[in-house]
């Protein structure tokens, strides 16, 4: 069983958790909008709302920062690509390598806009249920004709219950693998193949089990749902995230 992570639900009655999860999903869409064209001032404004958010459903910043660790490694790869490749006023010049001050600029800019949406998803995915993702992704597919909205919700939501899981698994493939003295290795190349592909083979097998335990209990698409409910702390809510991305558009 996979062990409960940062992108597991974790039950509360924050006010957050009580939040309507249609209104919740529309203010993490409007928010990662705003994000992506976001300047330095907003990304400082929404990191101290993301602090507050943090503080308030007590979530343990260190166990956040070690699931997201590798994240890290694509934000300076991002960072260093931008440094490298942007035209501006230089600021370290050699003969293969020119750094410019805009290019800093713009790759801190970047991955600060990435971490910032990572950390926009973290409260979102901890304080609803899948089943309440599956109905509200349902709920927004059905005015649209021809589109499979119930098979849609059901497979976003064994994809969102199925990350924990993932990360289980790396984690006691990644064990086993230290174990048998791999790391003594000095190839990277054979490191990465020797875990990638026990990995790969372990995620597939539990699909097919989580397939055929679904078969076995006789799943079906049409199953009854949670029922919505609107009050004015979701408005209030959805306003301030369509305010937000607003103001990212007019600045």
């Amino acid at each position: 069983m996979a062990e409960l992570t940062t992108f597991s639900y974790r039950s509360g009655n924050s006010l957050i958790h009580s939040l309507d999860v249609r209104f919740k999903l529309a203010a993490l869409v409007f928010s990662s909008l705003a994000t992506l064209n976001a300047d330095f001032r907003m990304l400082i404004t929404a990191s101290c709302l993301l602090v507050i958010v943090f503080l308030h459903l007590r979530m343990p910043l260190k166990s956040v920062l070690k699931e997201i660790r590798y994240f890290f490694l694509l934000m300076f790869l991002i960072f260093s690509a931008r440094a490298l490749t942007e035209a501006g006023t230089p600021l370290i010049e050699t003969k293969y390598i020119l750094i410019s001050r805009q290019g800093i600029y713009e790759g801190a800019l970047v991955a600060w806009r990435l971490l910032i949406i990572v950390f926009l998803a973290l409260p979102f995915v901890s304080t609803t249920r899948y089943s309440e993702v599956k109905a509200a992704v349902e709920w927004y597919l059905t005015p649209f004709p021809f589109i499979p909205q119930k098979r849609i919700a059901t497979m976003l939501s064994l994809i969102m219950r199925f990350i924990p899981v993932i990360l289980d698994q790396a984690r006691e493939t990644a064990d086993a693998q230290r174990a048998r003295g791999v790391e003594n290795r000095k190839n990277p190349v054979y490191r990465m193949i020797k875990f990638v592909i026990p990995l790969i083979r372990r995620i597939f097998e539990t699909a097919d089990e989580i397939v055929m335990a679904m078969e076995a209990r006789c799943y079906s698409e049409s199953r009854t749902g949670p029922v919505f409910e609107a009050r004015l702390r979701d408005w209030i809510a959805l306003a301030a995230s369509g305010g937000f991305c607003l103001w990212s558009v007019m600045t």
